[in-house]
């Protein structure tokens, strides 16, 4: 693989990365099971989700909590090529979140600190659709404490 395929091939899979976000702060986090193989794996604190149909199902609910408004921020990626078809990746992760009560869509929602912070740890593999996220993991490193 020369340079320009090793920085095109580091480049779509940090597009994915930020794709990810985009659906999931957008309304189609349904969508985000489209950006993965089809044995791939989602975990992250107490949650593994097994294959596009079961990240899927998991998405759409996620999708469905219109009252919820989050931003996920990934910073700090960093793209390792494994081979011309395998990659990895580990990024930073911010998220903010507010869930606003039931029928209050008004923006911008209040502002506060990030629901957590942690990092995404992920795998890639080039299929012929383009490359695809094969896992990712997510590892919490800072939670704001519950309200009650």
């Amino acid at each position: 693989m020369d340079a320009v395929e090793r920085m095109i091939a580091e480049r779509s899979c940090e597009r994915l990365i930020v794709e990810y976000c985009r659906r999931v702060d957008f309304g189609n986090a349904g969508g985000i099971a489209d950006l993965f193989t089809e044995d791939g794996v989602w975990s992250g604190v107490e949650l593994v989700l097994d294959g596009r149909p079961a990240i899927r199902e998991w998405f759409v609910r996620r999708e469905g909590l219109a009252r919820r408004v989050s931003r996920h921020v990934c910073t700090n990626i960093g793209v390792e090529l494994l081979s011309d078809d395998a990659a990895q990746s580990s990024c930073y992760l911010i998220n903010y979140r507010h869930d606003r009560p039931e029928g209050d869509l008004r923006m911008p929602a209040p502002g506060d600190i990030p629901k957590y912070v942690g990092e995404c740890h992920d795998r890639f593999r080039r299929t012929p659709d383009g490359w695809r996220f094969t896992a990712r993991h997510v590892d919490v490193a800072f939670a704001r404490p519950s309200r009650r």
